[in-house]
């Protein structure tokens, strides 16, 4: 692809979608600090191709709260623990920005004013508008609510242009590749399909939110260097997962 091929074809504002889990590495819980500067280091260059960058994180790293629930625990309170989490993981990914030399906010939908800005829409989009990369935390601020649709939510209220999944692999399968070997891969899928068929992309609410705003969704192997940027540059890399024709 050429750069002029691939200016026309950029996405101006895109929002990625980060599993907690996906912050842990090869550890078995909490942060891997060279997860992070790579997840930065990808966010900075797509900053330096043009494009306007925000970024909803989970909190499975540190607590899962459908997780907690199923184990005993009130779901409301294990959904605020797992809120909190996002947040924590929040301030490590704007570290990790700030020390690639980016500028970043985090924006959580639960008020914890000392440690990081509310969200407020408007505001984020004046963020995205001056270049810095947006953290989003806290999910929804409701219980009951996963953080991809979170994603799915402050995607469509950013006016983003394409929801980035970020995975451990290289897009959505037909089964578990992990576990069926003749598992084939999907370029393109609409998102009646995925419903349909029960495709583990995101929960039934996040797919409904995109399909019902027409956004599109590329799910994408984080682990394989550039796929962030590629996918912006509207590149046919992973899964592209958009509203039937």
């Amino acid at each position: 692809m050429t750069s002029e091929t691939a200016h026309k074809n950029r996405f101006q504002r895109v929002l990625i979608k980060l599993s907690g889990e996906a912050l842990m590495g090869t550890e078995d819980y909490g942060i891997d600090p060279a997860v992070l500067k790579r997840i930065a280091e990808e966010i900075r260059d797509l900053i330096e191709h043009g494009v306007q960058v925000a970024v909803v994180i989970g909190g499975g790293n540190i607590f899962r709260g459908a997780g907690l629930a199923a184990k005993g625990m009130d779901r409301v309170s294990a959904d605020q623990m797992g809120m909190l989490a996002t947040v924590i993981n929040a301030i490590a990914i704007q570290d990790a920005l700030e020390r690639e030399g980016l500028f970043a906010r985090v924006m959580s939908a639960i008020k914890i004013n000392q440690v990081c800005e509310d969200y407020i829409r408007r505001r984020a989009i004046r963020h995205l508008e001056k270049g810095r990369v947006v953290v989003l935390a806290a999910g929804t601020g409701n219980p009951f609510f996963t953080t991809d649709s979170a994603a799915s939510l402050r995607a469509i209220e950013i006016g983003a242009q394409l929801m980035i999944k970020a995975t451990k692999v290289d897009g959505v399968y037909s089964a578990d590749p992990a576990k069926d070997p003749h598992a084939t891969r999907y370029d393109r899928l609409d998102y009646d399909t995925v419903l349909d068929q029960k495709l583990a992309v995101m929960d039934a609410t996040a797919v409904v939110l995109c399909r019902d705003n027409k956004m599109p969704l590329r799910v994408v192997d984080m682990t394989n260097p550039g796929a962030f940027v590629r996918a912006a540059l509207g590149e046919n890399v992973g899964t592209l997962v958009t509203t039937a024709d």
